[in-house]
């Protein structure tokens, strides 16, 4: 009797039915997981904003908050100044809408006056999923720096100072 080499037909569908039971039982973890890593990303992402929103207030009084996100950063080598504060990463500065953004989020960050200043003493700071496949909520700040969530599911962009300080604090 002849000896027979290798696996046969059968055994080798098994395996292959095997494997795609493991990848149907991994892979939406895996999609979970990704997104709570992007959440969490974009969480500090906006309290590097802010961070970056104070000290550019601090350096530049007589201007107040910056006008828009990428006045906060600047192409290396970075000199600071009032157009480029250079206190993030230029990569995070540039993650506005329309851009590839960040770990799966763009963010903005706007200044402005209150009625009756001559400055901008007032920001607001959002970070929203590019996808919702890619986050599951969007955040925003203003300048008490208290980083606050949208309701689960709700994944749109705050379009303004008052909208983002009715939300609830992130805990």
């Amino acid at each position: 009797m002849r000896k027979q080499n290798g696996f046969s037909l059968i055994e080798l569908l098994i395996v292959v039915a095997i494997i795609l039971i493991i990848a149907a039982i991994a892979i939406p973890n895996l999609m979970r997981a990704r997104m709570a890593a992007n959440d969490s990303s974009a969480v500090s992402s906006i309290r590097s904003i802010n961070t970056a929103e104070v000290a550019y207030y601090s350096t530049y009084p007589a201007i107040g908050f910056p006008a828009n996100l990428a006045t906060l950063g600047g192409v290396a080598p970075c000199v600071p100044s009032p157009a480029a504060g250079c206190l993030i990463d230029n990569n995070l500065a540039t993650a506005i809408a329309g851009s590839n953004g960040k770990s799966g989020y763009y963010f903005n960050a706007t200044g402005s006056a209150s009625a009756g200043s001559p400055m901008n003493d007032q920001f607001f700071s959002t970070g929203t999923p590019l996808a919702n496949t890619l986050g599951t909520r969007a955040y925003c700040s203003i300048q008490d720096a208290v980083v606050r969530i949208q309701p689960p599911g709700n994944i749109t962009l705050v379009a303004s100072w008052a909208a983002c300080s009715g939300l609830n604090a992130l805990n």
